[in-house]
């Protein structure tokens, strides 16, 4: 439980010093304090929304209150997420070569696809969107011609299509303005720091299950344990359920059932989900409770205080 509690502190920590060292190729001296806030305020935001959703408004609010500028902070929030798909695209592959995982073949099979299979497809998918993302920050010119020209040619059968596409020229061209800071020696250094640092920021996803099963006296293979977590981050990171609810436990379950037997996997998966999101959830709620608290005292000294 307490190992439990110091990875779900990286929630904070990790994802603090990625923060920090994003915004140091902005700004001259950003609160490290109140990146690590960030981190976990951000982290304890998209536990409570769909799709993560409320990560980058509660992570930009974080920021401001510690005198980050909302373009310095959307710029570190955008950073931040092509550092995390880099770091899968980049981990996974190499995991892969390493022979990590084989012995999940023999495991899950459904209709001739087995756990290792979904993991290599999921995979996948990170290793595409890591293969655009890179592309928009290198060639964004290329990018947005060509989705210029995929618009005018959608455009005579589907002016709702044409219309998304062109919304995605014109992100395109404020990414193009955010990263510009980037496109330096110093820039690609830091993002290549920050891609090493989502390891560990990303470790109360990845380590939650090896840690709960050894809570319950179940001992697994660390890196095919390690995997099946990968392979539960993959398929949760887009979740439409607050904080993947209802969908984490279904997933975990399936998944998991080749190491815990049933009448464990309630605990398993109440172990499994205070230390991928319920600690990070309370210390987070005592956080915002703090500041609106001091909000509302503030305001009843000060009754004229808009």
């Amino acid at each position: 439980m307490l190992l439990g509690a110091g990875l779900a502190s990286l929630d904070w920590f990790g994802g603090g010093l990625r923060n920090w060292v994003l915004a140091r190729v902005i700004m001259p001296d950003p609160s490290l304090k109140g990146m690590v806030l960030a981190g976990g305020m951000g982290a304890f935001a998209s536990y409570l929304t769909p799709l993560q959703a409320g990560n980058a408004p509660m992570t930009l609010y974080t920021m401001r209150r510690f005198g980050i500028p909302v373009p310095v902070g959307f710029t570190v929030v955008l950073m931040s997420f092509i550092s995390t798909i880099a770091f899968f695209a980049i981990a996974g592959p190499l995991a892969i070569a390493f022979g990590a995982g084989r012995s999940l073949g023999a495991h899950g099979i459904v209709l001739g696809i087995s756990l290792y299979d979904l993991f290599v497809a999921s995979l996948s998918a990170f290793f595409v969107l890591g293969v655009l993302l890179l592309a928009v920050m290198l060639f964004p010119k290329v990018v947005r011609r060509l989705l210029h020209r995929i618009a005018l040619a959608i455009g005579r059968r589907s002016q709702w299509m044409a219309g998304k596409l062109e919304g995605l020229e014109r992100g395109i061209d404020q990414t193009e303005e955010a990263v510009t800071a980037f496109k330096s020696v110093r820039g690609w250094l830091s993002l290549a720091l920050a891609t090493v640092i989502s390891g560990p920021s990303h470790a109360n996803k990845l380590l939650a299950g090896y840690v709960s099963l050894r809570a319950i006296g179940i001992e697994a293979q660390f890196v095919d344990v390690l995997l099946l977590q990968t392979l539960i981050t993959f398929l949760l990171y887009f979740a439409p359920t607050p904080g993947g609810s209802g969908i984490a436990e279904l997933i975990s379950a399936a998944v998991m059932s080749i190491y815990v037997p049933r009448e464990l996997t309630p605990l398993y998966t109440l172990l499994w989900r205070l230390v991928l999101s319920y600690y990070t959830i309370a210390f987070g709620a005592a956080v915002f409770s703090s500041w609106v608290r001091k909000g509302l005292k503030g305001i009843e000294q000060d009754p004229s205080a808009t």
